[in-house]
């Protein structure tokens, strides 16, 4: 259940091309999330976006957060990826119908809304993450990254997904691309990828007949002489577990654990992006409580001291 994600750097070097096949993650988001086609295309756009910008990041641990509020009756969507374009995604309302907009296509900004920000965390490592918004240009996602490289990150890009839904509702097509210059592109470059992107009407159609993510980076990258520059093949993966549930747990105050512990007759907590499940006795919830209470009054006596 992988995509495949090729990055490719023109001759120059000025010009910095991903190109994502990200078919099969959406049809694993879609499987676990149960979306309707409207939110299918929408949090499937979002995802594969937040795949792109995670491969945009140099090292491992590095990890990049897409929030999408617009408004729209979707709620809030939320994609996470890491430097390997590896995504997990949420949203809100996952069953939404809608009319078709009025190019008879899927309503994404209707759903999503159009008033509303689009916010990006990456996390380096640093003690703080770096974190940029922007107000949406259209709700259609594709248009909104690319207002957030301009104004943000003051990065010239392009941006385009895509996501084609079965009448059953599952994933036929997915992709996208991520497009970028760099400050010292030349004239004939831009004008070049100008051209270029005229050609690239939807990543969803040229998927459908057959392309791959290689042939459609070169169509983006036609006479810019580009080479493959590397290559991944991201998934849908959550990476939660019973352990990183557990220390979730371990940080709320003993209050709250032993409300839980006392009133519950057990504790059950739902992974918003797997929809995994893990559940915990009150024994292990009072447990918890415990050993907290007895690090407060040992941290409390040693400070005494």
């Amino acid at each position: 259940m992988r995509g495949k994600l090729k990055r490719y750097l023109s001759q120059d070097g000025a010009v910095v091309c991903s190109v994502l096949d990200g078919t099969e993650m959406c049809r694993e988001m879609e499987r676990i999330h149960k979306t309707s086609a409207v939110c299918s295309a929408a949090l499937g756009r979002l995802s594969m976006a937040a795949s792109l910008i995670g491969y945009t990041l140099k090292n491992e641990g590095d990890s990049v957060t897409v929030r999408l509020d617009g408004g729209g009756p979707a709620g809030i969507l939320l994609a996470v990826a890491d430097h390997l374009g590896n995504v997990k995604s949420y949203i809100d309302h996952p069953i939404l119908e809608l009319p078709l907009n009025g190019k008879g296509k899927l309503d994404v900004a209707g759903a999503v809304g159009t008033d509303g920000t689009l916010f990006v965390i990456k996390d380096l490592g640093m003690k703080e993450p770096y974190s940029g918004q922007t107000a949406l240009v259209s709700g259609e996602i594709a248009e909104d990254v690319t207002q957030y490289f301009a104004e943000s990150e003051q990065i010239p890009t392009a941006c385009g997904l895509g996501v084609l839904v079965n009448p059953d509702l599952t994933v036929a097509f997915a992709g996208g691309y991520l497009v970028q210059l760099l400050p010292f592109a030349p004239e004939e470059d831009i004008a070049q990828l100008e051209e270029n992107l005229k050609e690239i009407t939807s990543v969803t159609e040229l998927l459908q007949k057959g392309l791959s993510a290689e042939d459609i980076a070169e169509k983006l990258m036609n006479g810019l002489r580009a080479e493959l520059l590397d290559e991944s093949e991201p998934a849908y993966a959550c990476d939660c577990s019973r352990e990183r549930t557990e220390k979730m747990l371990r940080a709320l105050d003993v209050k709250t654990l032993r409300e839980m512990a006392e009133e519950m007759p057990e504790i059950e907590v739902c992974c918003h992006f797997c929809t995994n499940r893990y559940v915990f006795t009150p024994q292990e919830i009072a447990a918890m409580a415990d050993e907290k209470e007895q690090h407060i009054i040992k941290n409390k006596n040693n400070t005494e001291k």
